[in-house]
C-alpha cells in the first residue's frame, strides 16, 4: 500500500500498529530462554499486543532450527526451548493496518554469524531503499550480504506489501536478485524479511498446519463445525492459530471442524516451512515506509 491512499487517521493507525509490534517483539524476544515452552511465549506475546492497545494481525509464531516460518505450538506439540535457534514473528493491526516484524535468538551460542547474516541483510537493504530503486536491487543487496557471511538466502521466501486486513500484498520484496525491474515509489509501505540459511536456500512444506485463515464463506451442515466457523469469522479473514480454538473447544471438535472446513475450501492451512536440506535458518524483519530514504516503522 502507499500512504497516498490513506487519510491522516489511517496513517496514524498504521504507525501505532508498528510501534506496538516493535514493543511486543521486544517483549516476546525476552521470553525466548532455555526451559520456556513455546505456547507460553506465544500466548504472552499475543496478550502483550492486546494490552498495548493493538489487535493480533497473525498469531505470534516461533519457528525453530530448520523451520523458517509458520510454526505455532499446539497443546500436544509444545516444545521446550533448549539449544535451538528460534525465530519470533509478530504482527499487529490497528483498525486493519498492519505492523510486521521478526527477530532470531540463538540459544546454542554457536550460530551468531547466521543470526547476524539476516540482520545485516535487513539493515543493508534498508540503507539502499529510496524511490526508484528496483526490487532486484534490493534482493541483490540482501543476497550479497548473506553470501558474504558464507550462507544462502532463502529464495522462495520474501518480504511483502501490507494492506488493510491483508498481511501479504504486492510488492514482493525478493531475498535475491530475481531480475524484477519494478521500481519502489515514495510512500510505499512494506515489510523487508531476509532469511539466511546454512542449508539449501529453498523451503518446503513439512508437517500439518497449525496456522490457518478464512478464504471464503460457505454454508456448513455440521453443528460443531458451524460453531467453530463462527469463532473463526471473528478473526476478520486474518491468520489464526489452532491453539486459539483449542482454548475454546475440545480438541476433537477442533480437529473435526478444521478438517471439514479445509475440505470445503472455507479455510486454508499454512504448513511449517523448512529448509529442503534441514539447514538452520535465521530471520529478521521490519516494516518500512519509503520517503527520500527508508523510515523504519517497527523500530524498537
Amino acid at each position: 500500500m502507499n500512504i497516498n491512499e490513506l487519510n491522516k487517521n489511517e496513517l496514524e493507525d498504521w504507525k501505532k500498529a508498528c510501534k506496538i509490534a516493535a514493543r511486543a517483539l521486544y517483549y516476546g524476544k525476552s521470553l525466548i530462554k532455555k526451559g520456556n515452552n513455546l505456547l507460553d511465549i506465544a500466548r504472552k506475546t499475543d496478550e502483550k499486543i492486546i494490552s498495548l492497545g493493538g489487535e493480533i494481525a497473525f498469531p505470534s509464531q516461533i519457528s525453530m532450527n530448520q523451520i523458517a516460518a509458520h510454526f505455532c505450538p499446539v497443546k500436544n506439540n509444545n516444545p521446550v526451548l533448549d539449544n535451538q535457534i528460534a525465530k519470533l514473528d509478530v504482527g499487529v493491526h490497528v483498525n486493519g493496518f498492519i505492523g510486521d516484524n521478526a527477530c532470531t535468538v540463538d540459544l546454542s551460542g554457536e550460530n551468531s554469524k547466521l543470526v547476524k547474516a539476516s540482520r545485516d541483510a535487513l539493515n543493508n537493504a534498508i540503507k539502499v531503499i529510496k524511490p526508484g530503486i528496483t526490487l532486484a536491487e534490493i534482493g541483490r543487496t540482501i543476497q550479497e550480504t548473506i553470501m558474504d557471511f558464507g550462507f544462502s538466502p532463502v529464495r522462495n521466501l520474501s518480504g511483502h506489501g501490507l494492506g488493510k486486513f491483508d498481511v501479504h500484498t504486492k510488492p514482493t520484496i525478493p531475498n535475491y536478485d530475481n531480475g524484477d525491474e519494478t521500481e519502489i515509489k515514495k510512500g510505499d509501505i512494506f515489510a523487508i524479511e531476509p532469511f539466511a540459511t546454512n542449508g539449501y536456500g529453498v523451503v518446503i512444506e513439512t508437517s500439518n498446519p497449525t496456522v490457518f485463515s478464512l478464504v471464503q464463506k460457505k454454508p456448513v451442515r455440521d453443528m460443531t463445525t458451524r460453531q467453530v466457523l463462527k469463532e473463526i469469522e471473528n478473526y476478520k479473514g486474518l491468520p489464526f492459530a489452532k491453539w486459539w480454538l483449542e482454548e475454546k473447544f475440545p480438541l476433537f471438535r477442533v480437529n473435526l471442524a478444521l478438517k471439514q472446513l479445509e475440505n470445503l475450501g472455507i479455510i486454508k492451512g499454512y504448513p511449517p516451512l523448512a529448509d529442503r536440506e534441514n539447514g538452520l535458518v535465521s530471520q529478521a524483519e521490519h516494516t518500512i515506509l519509503v520517503d527520500e530514504k527508508a523510515i523504519v516503522l517497527t523500530k524498537s
